[in-house]
């Protein structure tokens, strides 16, 4: 059986092609029927019946792409106009003609940049991707779990530790079982991460202790920002999951199951509504096209400051 068109939202790549600011739109009522250009995931249209890659929009030179579809996860570039599969991984990159005397790679911040000279025809390029690739894999992967160990940096899970929360930070207070004294009495409870351990544990038994708090705590602000932005994009979410990927900040599934990273409860409330609103408007329009875009903008203008506010907490903690 197929499996469901699923979109994602990576951690540090952005995942989402730059495309042109949509004018800003009036968000509609939470009673207003949807147009027949913002029909619901239900609604049958030519555009959810195409395969996923079919339906992906380069922003670079019109050349032709691979013809291997990608994998289901991988490396993206933000600006990526062409695909490959390496090593078992998709890899979407930035693909450029250059004065270059030769086919060059690199791999930064934004993942991978291929550019190559005009006279060079792209049957030698793809060849050379390929030929490539455990290096462009491994460079990658080398960039991800640098970036990933600074996002999930230790917190020194102990009485007192400083906890990030809604952009914002929490005291850690851990109460042992039997002891009567409440540790962090004199703060306000909305400055507290509460946990309650057997005496004597570990700070691996503290640590997962706090998770599970911040976890219930995600789950239901998740839950209620869903509920506000969903019935405004004209969908209906089915079932909310949290995850615990090191590289996404969540996905959508086209019979409304939406994934959430749960770490995002760290983050201010702008940026999860960010994330939300992007995971709901997929159920609209499962691609990154123009049309995806401003069906973003209708309820939130200001969409890019937000998600350039995303990806800049992520620079920054990979910069720590």
């Amino acid at each position: 059986m197929r499996a469901p068109l699923q979109f994602v939202l990576d951690f540090f790549t952005g995942g989402d092609p730059v495309l042109p600011e949509p004018r800003p739109a009036t968000a509609p009522s939470s009673g207003s029927a949807a147009s027949p250009s913002n029909l619901s995931p239900t609604s049958p249209t030519p555009a959810t019946a195409q395969p996923l890659m079919d339906r992906m929009r380069a922003t670079g030179p019109a050349e032709p792409q691979p013809n291997a579809e990608p994998a289901a996860w991988g490396f993206t570039h933000p600006v990526a106009n062409r695909h490959a599969q390496l090593q078992g991984v998709r890899v979407s990159y930035l693909f450029e003609r250059s004065r270059r005397k030769s086919i060059g790679f690199m791999v930064g911040a934004d993942g991978l940049v291929v550019r190559a000279p005009n006279w060079v025809p792209m049957r030698e390029i793809d060849a050379a991707v390929l030929e490539k690739g455990p290096w462009i894999v491994a460079k990658l992967q080398q960039l991800k779990e640098r970036q990933t160990e600074q996002f999930q940096k230790a917190i020194e899970w102990r009485h007192g530790a400083e906890v990030p929360y809604l952009g914002r930070v929490i005291q850690l207070c851990v109460l042992e079982r039997g002891v009567s004294r409440m540790m962090g009495k004199d703060l306000a409870p909305e400055q507290v991460l509460p946990v309650t351990v057997p005496p004597g544990a570990s700070v691996t038994q503290v640590r997962d202790a706090a998770q599970v708090w911040l976890k219930k705590q995600a789950k239901a602000l998740f839950e209620q920002r869903l509920n506000h932005f969903s019935p405004l994009l004209g969908v209906q979410w089915h079932k909310l999951s949290l995850s615990s990927a090191s590289t996404r900040w969540g996905s959508a599934r086209h019979d409304g199951h939406i994934r959430l990273n749960w770490r995002l409860i760290h983050l201010p409330m702008s940026q999860i509504d960010y994330v939300v609103v992007h995971e709901l408007a997929h159920l609209r329009e499962m691609n990154h096209s123009p049309r995806f875009w401003e069906t973003v903008g209708e309820v939130m203008p200001d969409y890019a400051q937000r998600r350039k506010a995303l990806r800049q907490t992520a620079l920054d903690l990979a910069q720590d």
